[in-house]
């Protein structure tokens, strides 16, 4: 499938990309993966107490609910034809990537499912080479082996716990899911070159709360009213991440930027400890210095000219 630009917007966005400096974007990307990692909280707590599915599917409605009066009062353009195709074929994916993810988050520690979920990044480094025709630099290389080492330290430490087949299936289905967000992440590098962070958050929240929506007869089930700030909570800390790192990705390689995934693992078990009371192990310290370190390799590369290619999957 061809992923044609809107021939009038895109020039806009490509000029937009020339300017910031790339360590600002790398900044951007990385807080938003901070919010992000604070919505997978929050989504955590919701998908132990109403289920995975329930939980991603009141959020998403009432992301678009959010996401959908910031479109109407910037008054967006809709896309089109040729954007609106990007935006479902993202959509799709995030649908699955997110329904395996929670399922396997509520059954897993925060801080192994997201090391498990690192996989990611080195993948999509690699399909942004073939799909978006970008140069892989030995810096983002040495960043990613060298994080890598971090996660395989952490699940060094994740192996000597004794947490079940539950957790194993966890385990699988973030697999899966991990997989998927390879994927999504040139995605979202495709989605910024052509719209904008408030129509992609949107269009993404959309997609997917109707593509939920189709099991809805079967599956769905209506919160009770003391789950509804968290859901709505859950629903804004995802658009606002989803609005900094389509602004990030818009002004950034994907290769570039995917290293910014990473800190997440730093979010995740901060957050497992404080929230749930999942144990912070030495062998998560330990790796988190390895992904920091990745990082800040990657951040100190300063990529040449991002250039203007159309590309095709």
């Amino acid at each position: 499938m061809i992923v044609p630009g809107d021939a009038g917007r895109a020039p806009r966005y490509r000029a937009a990309m020339k300017s910031p400096n790339a360590l600002i974007a790398f900044a951007v990307a990385t807080l938003g993966i901070a919010v992000f990692s604070c919505m997978d909280a929050v989504m955590k707590g919701l998908s132990l107490a109403i289920g995975a599915y329930n939980a991603l599917l009141w959020r998403s409605v009432a992301g678009a609910a959010i996401s959908g009066v910031l479109f109407l009062v910037t008054r967006t353009a809709l896309p089109a034809s040729g954007v609106l195709r990007v935006h479902l074929v993202r959509g799709a994916v995030s649908a699955v990537m997110a329904v395996t993810f929670f399922w396997g988050l509520a059954r897993v520690p925060m801080a192994q499912a997201i090391s498990l979920a690192f996989i990611a990044p080195l993948i999509a480094l690699f399909l942004a080479a073939i799909l978006l025709k970008e140069r892989i630099s030995r810096a983002a290389i040495v960043a990613s082996l060298l994080a890598l080492v971090g996660v395989g330290v952490i699940l060094l430490g994740q192996a000597q716990a004794h947490l079940g087949h539950s957790a194993f299936l966890g385990a699988i289905a973030v697999l899966v899911s991990a997989v998927c967000y390879a994927w999504n992440i040139i995605l979202m590098r495709q989605q910024a070159q052509v719209a904008g962070p408030i129509e992609i958050a949107f269009f993404q929240s959309i997609i997917v709360a109707v593509l939920l929506a189709l099991a809805a007869p079967w599956l769905a089930v209506f919160p009770e009213a003391h789950h509804a700030p968290a859901l709505v909570g859950a629903a804004a800390l995802a658009t606002a991440s989803l609005l900094l790192l389509s602004w990030a990705y818009a002004r950034g390689e994907a290769s570039y930027l995917a290293p910014t995934e990473y800190t997440s693992l730093i979010w995740a078990a901060s957050l497992g400890w404080l929230v749930f009371g999942e144990r912070l192990s030495p062998y998560t310290m330990a790796g988190a210095a390895f992904i920091i370190s990745g990082c800040i390799i990657a951040a100190r590369h300063r990529p040449a000219h991002i250039s203007d290619t159309e590309a095709a999957i």
